[in-house]
C-alpha cells in the first residue's frame, strides 16, 4: 500500500454521537453506511472520549485520525507503515546523536564552569536531561498540569547535599520523580543559586535589561538550540531519552544473557527497566523508546559488552 501525506482537518470523515453509539459522516454531512469503511474506522480504536474527531477517507493516509482529548490537546493516530518508517528514522537519529555525545558532554562541562549565567543555566539543564533522563519541560505544562521538566523545575524541587543533587517533583502524567545524582559540578552550580522563593524557577540567572535586572530561566528552545549548535543540526533534547531508553534496554538484555534468561523474560525485564528509567509505562517504553534492533540482536545471540562504557557498548552493538 502506498502511503500518502494528508492535511488533517481537510475534508475527511467526522464522528458524531448517535442514538446507538457513534456514527460517521462525510464532510458534507452524508451518513456513511458502507460496512468496509465503518470497519476500517472502528479498527482504528479511536478513544471514545475524543472530541472533534477527524478521520481520513483514504486507508493509505499517513494520518488516519485526529481528535481532541480531555486535556484539550490534539492527538493523532498514524498509519502503522508511516509510524514504522518514522520510528526507524528516530532510532537512526538517536544512534547518530550518541556518536556526538562526547563532544556535547565536554561543552556542558566547560559551560557549567563558566561565569555566563544564561549559558551556564542551559548547560545545567542539558546535564540534568543527560544524567537523569528528564524531559526538557514546558512552562505551559507546568502551569496547567503541574508537571515539570529540566527547564521548569522549581527551587522547591531541588536540594543539594554536598556533592549530590536530589530532585523530587511531579513529571508527566503525575508520575513522581525522585532522583539522587552524584555530580559535584552540577551540585556546586545549583548550590550557588537562590533558594527562595520556593516556587521560582530553579535554573537561570540574573539578566540586566536597561536599568532593571530580572531572573531569566532557560527555555526548551534554548536547550534545543544549544544541543543543535554543539552536536549538530536536527538533534534535540528528545534524542537523549530515545537513546537512554535503548541503552537501558540493551544493557538489561546483556545482563539477561549472562544469567541465561529466556527471550520472553529477558525482554520483559528490559522493558520494565526502561520504563522505570524514563518514568513511562512499559507499553510506551517498548513502543517509543527501545530500538527494536537491540531485541532482534538479542534473539540472534548478540548483546552489548557490559565491560565497555554504556554508550560505546551499544553503539558497537548497533554498528
Amino acid at each position: 500500500m502506498d502511503i500518502v501525506q494528508v492535511k488533517p482537518g481537510r475534508g475527511g470523515i467526522r464522528r458524531d454521537r448517535g442514538k446507538d453509539g457513534f456514527e460517521y459522516r462525510t464532510s458534507t454531512g452524508r451518513l456513511i453506511r458502507a460496512a468496509a469503511t465503518v470497519r476500517r474506522i472502528e479498527s482504528l480504536a479511536i478513544p471514545p472520549a475524543w472530541e472533534q474527531v477527524w478521520i481520513a477517507t483514504s486507508p493509505g493516509a499517513h494520518v488516519q485520525a485526529t481528535g481532541v482529548d480531555a486535556a484539550g490537546r490534539t492527538q493523532y493516530i498514524y498509519h502503522p507503515l508511516w509510524r514504522e518508517a518514522r520510528d526507524a528514522e528516530k532510532f537512526a537519529r538517536a544512534q547518530a546523536f550518541a556518536a556526538r555525545l562526547p563532544q556535547l558532554r565536554r561543552a556542558v562541562t566547560r559551560d557549567l564552569g563558566s561565569d555566563a549565567s544564561p549559558r551556564r543555566a542551559v548547560a545545567a539543564a542539558v546535564r540534568l536531561i543527560d544524567r537523569a533522563a528528564l524531559r526538557v519541560g514546558a512552562e505551559d505544562y507546568a502551569r496547567k498540569n503541574g508537571s515539570f521538566g529540566a527547564v521548569t523545575l522549581r527551587r522547591r524541587h531541588v536540594r543539594v547535599e554536598e556533592e549530590e543533587v536530589l530532585l523530587d517533583f511531579p513529571g508527566k502524567s503525575g508520575q513522581r520523580w525522585e532522583i539522587r545524582l552524584r555530580d559535584p559540578q552540577l551540585a556546586s552550580y545549583l548550590a550557588s543559586l537562590p533558594r527562595r522563593p520556593a516556587n521560582a524557577p530553579a535554573l537561570g540567572g540574573p539578566v540586566r535589561r536597561g536599568k532593571r535586572t530580572r531572573w531569566q530561566q532557560p527555555t526548551p528552545g534554548d536547550v534545543n538550540a544549544y544541543i543543535a549548535q554543539v552536536a549538530g543540526p536536527g538533534f534535540t533534547a528528545k534524542d537523549f531519552r530515545t537513546w537512554q531508553g535503548t541503552v537501558t534496554a540493551a544493557l538489561s538484555l546483556a545482563e539477561a544473557a549472562e544469567k541465561g534468561m529466556d527471550l520472553a523474560a529477558a525482554v520483559k525485564a528490559a522493558v520494565k527497566a526502561t520504563a522505570e528509567r524514563l518514568h513511562n509505562t512499559p507499553d510506551v517504553a517498548r513502543s517509543a523508546y527501545i530500538d527494536p534492533r537491540v531485541i532482534e540482536l538479542f534473539e540472534q545471540g548478540r548483546v552489548a559488552d557490559r565491560a565497555l562504557q554504556p554508550d560505546r557498548a551499544v553503539l558497537q552493538l548497533l554498528d
